[in-house]
Protein backbone atom coordinates (compact mmCIF):
# COMPACT_ATOMS: atom_id res chain seq x y z
CA UNK A 1 0.00 0.00 0.00
CA UNK A 2 2.81 2.39 0.92
CA UNK A 3 4.57 1.58 -2.35
CA UNK A 4 1.47 2.46 -4.39
CA UNK A 5 1.15 5.83 -2.65
CA UNK A 6 4.81 6.56 -3.33
CA UNK A 7 4.38 5.64 -6.99
CA UNK A 8 1.29 7.82 -7.25
CA UNK A 9 3.29 10.77 -5.97
CA UNK A 10 6.12 9.95 -8.36
CA UNK A 11 8.55 9.09 -5.59
CA UNK A 12 8.61 5.32 -6.02
CA UNK A 13 10.94 3.12 -8.08
CA UNK A 14 10.71 2.94 -11.86
CA UNK A 15 7.60 1.35 -13.26
CA UNK A 16 9.47 -1.73 -14.52
CA UNK A 17 10.84 -2.42 -11.06
CA UNK A 18 7.40 -1.92 -9.55
CA UNK A 19 5.78 -4.38 -11.97
CA UNK A 20 8.34 -7.05 -11.07
CA UNK A 21 7.84 -6.47 -7.36
CA UNK A 22 4.06 -6.47 -7.72
CA UNK A 23 4.20 -9.73 -9.68
CA UNK A 24 6.32 -11.32 -6.96
CA UNK A 25 3.95 -10.05 -4.27
CA UNK A 26 0.90 -11.46 -6.10
CA UNK A 27 2.61 -14.83 -6.44
CA UNK A 28 3.33 -14.87 -2.70
CA UNK A 29 -0.11 -13.61 -1.64
CA UNK A 30 -2.21 -15.47 -4.20
CA UNK A 31 -5.10 -13.94 -6.10
CA UNK A 32 -6.43 -10.77 -4.43
CA UNK A 33 -10.04 -10.80 -3.38
CA UNK A 34 -12.47 -9.01 -5.68
CA UNK A 35 -14.73 -6.66 -3.78
CA UNK A 36 -17.75 -5.79 -5.97
CA UNK A 37 -18.40 -2.59 -3.98
CA UNK A 38 -14.88 -1.29 -4.66
CA UNK A 39 -15.15 -2.09 -8.37
CA UNK A 40 -18.51 -0.32 -8.59
CA UNK A 41 -16.99 2.85 -7.12
CA UNK A 42 -14.18 2.82 -9.67
CA UNK A 43 -16.44 3.97 -12.49
CA UNK A 44 -15.21 5.47 -15.70
CA UNK A 45 -13.90 9.01 -15.44
CA UNK A 46 -15.33 11.20 -18.19
CA UNK A 47 -13.94 14.60 -19.06
CA UNK A 48 -16.81 17.06 -19.48
CA UNK A 49 -14.69 19.39 -21.61
CA UNK A 50 -13.91 16.96 -24.40
CA UNK A 51 -14.44 19.36 -27.28
CA UNK A 52 -11.64 21.76 -27.97
CA UNK A 53 -12.38 25.42 -28.56
CA UNK A 54 -13.78 26.10 -32.02
CA UNK A 55 -12.27 28.99 -33.95
CA UNK A 56 -13.98 30.93 -36.76
CA UNK A 57 -11.76 33.13 -38.92
CA UNK A 58 -12.96 36.44 -40.38
CA UNK A 59 -11.27 37.38 -43.64
CA UNK A 60 -11.49 40.32 -46.04
CA UNK A 61 -9.34 39.38 -49.03
CA UNK A 62 -8.45 42.35 -51.19
CA UNK A 63 -6.89 40.30 -54.00
CA UNK A 64 -6.90 36.78 -55.35
CA UNK A 65 -3.55 36.07 -53.66
CA UNK A 66 -5.21 36.37 -50.23
CA UNK A 67 -7.38 33.33 -50.98
CA UNK A 68 -4.54 30.90 -50.27
CA UNK A 69 -4.47 31.92 -46.58
CA UNK A 70 -8.20 31.20 -46.39
CA UNK A 71 -7.63 27.77 -47.95
CA UNK A 72 -4.93 27.08 -45.33
CA UNK A 73 -7.46 27.80 -42.56
CA UNK A 74 -9.93 25.42 -44.18
CA UNK A 75 -7.27 22.70 -44.37
CA UNK A 76 -6.70 23.22 -40.62
CA UNK A 77 -10.43 22.51 -40.04
CA UNK A 78 -11.37 26.11 -39.23
CA UNK A 79 -14.45 27.84 -40.60
CA UNK A 80 -13.89 31.12 -42.42
CA UNK A 81 -16.31 33.99 -43.00
CA UNK A 82 -15.20 35.77 -46.16
CA UNK A 83 -16.20 39.41 -46.70
CA UNK A 84 -15.59 40.46 -50.32
CA UNK A 85 -16.71 44.10 -50.03
CA UNK A 86 -13.13 45.40 -50.44
CA UNK A 87 -12.39 43.28 -53.49
CA UNK A 88 -12.96 44.40 -57.07
CA UNK A 89 -15.65 42.37 -58.83
CA UNK A 90 -13.29 40.34 -61.02
CA UNK A 91 -11.01 39.50 -58.06
CA UNK A 92 -14.00 38.59 -55.86
CA UNK A 93 -15.31 36.23 -58.52
CA UNK A 94 -11.92 34.49 -58.74
CA UNK A 95 -11.74 34.19 -54.92
CA UNK A 96 -15.20 32.63 -54.77
CA UNK A 97 -14.32 30.19 -57.55
CA UNK A 98 -11.05 29.20 -55.87
CA UNK A 99 -12.65 28.80 -52.43
CA UNK A 100 -15.58 26.80 -53.75
CA UNK A 101 -13.08 24.40 -55.33
CA UNK A 102 -11.13 24.16 -52.06
CA UNK A 103 -14.26 23.54 -50.03
CA UNK A 104 -15.42 20.88 -52.48
CA UNK A 105 -12.03 19.14 -52.41
CA UNK A 106 -12.05 19.11 -48.61
CA UNK A 107 -15.64 17.82 -48.46
CA UNK A 108 -16.88 20.99 -46.77
CA UNK A 109 -19.68 23.42 -47.42
CA UNK A 110 -19.95 27.01 -48.66
CA UNK A 111 -22.96 29.21 -47.94
CA UNK A 112 -23.78 32.78 -48.88
CA UNK A 113 -24.57 34.78 -45.75
CA UNK A 114 -25.27 38.14 -47.33
CA UNK A 115 -24.24 40.51 -50.06
CA UNK A 116 -20.60 39.53 -50.83
CA UNK A 117 -20.28 37.59 -47.56
CA UNK A 118 -19.70 33.83 -47.57
CA UNK A 119 -19.20 31.12 -44.97
CA UNK A 120 -16.67 28.45 -45.91
CA UNK A 121 -16.78 25.46 -43.58
CA UNK A 122 -14.63 22.30 -43.59
CA UNK A 123 -16.07 18.79 -43.36
CA UNK A 124 -16.10 18.75 -39.53
CA UNK A 125 -18.61 21.64 -39.39
CA UNK A 126 -22.28 21.07 -40.16
CA UNK A 127 -24.24 24.07 -41.46
CA UNK A 128 -27.98 23.94 -40.95
CA UNK A 129 -30.61 26.31 -42.27
CA UNK A 130 -30.50 28.93 -44.99
CA UNK A 131 -30.46 32.68 -45.15
CA UNK A 132 -33.12 33.99 -47.48
CA UNK A 133 -32.35 36.73 -49.93
CA UNK A 134 -35.03 39.27 -49.29
CA UNK A 135 -33.97 41.87 -51.84
CA UNK A 136 -35.30 41.27 -55.35
CA UNK A 137 -32.14 42.65 -56.94
CA UNK A 138 -29.91 40.36 -54.95
CA UNK A 139 -31.53 37.21 -56.35
CA UNK A 140 -30.49 38.20 -59.88
CA UNK A 141 -26.81 38.89 -59.26
CA UNK A 142 -24.31 36.55 -57.73
CA UNK A 143 -21.74 38.98 -56.31
CA UNK A 144 -22.93 42.47 -57.12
Amino acid sequence: MFQRVMNFLGLGPDEEEFDEEEGMMEEQMGEPEQDPFVNARRGTVVNLHTQKQVRVILSEPATYEDAQAIADHLKAHRSVIVNLHRSPYDQALRVVDFLSGCVYALGGNMQKLGHNIFLCAPDNVDIQGTISEYLAGETRSHLR
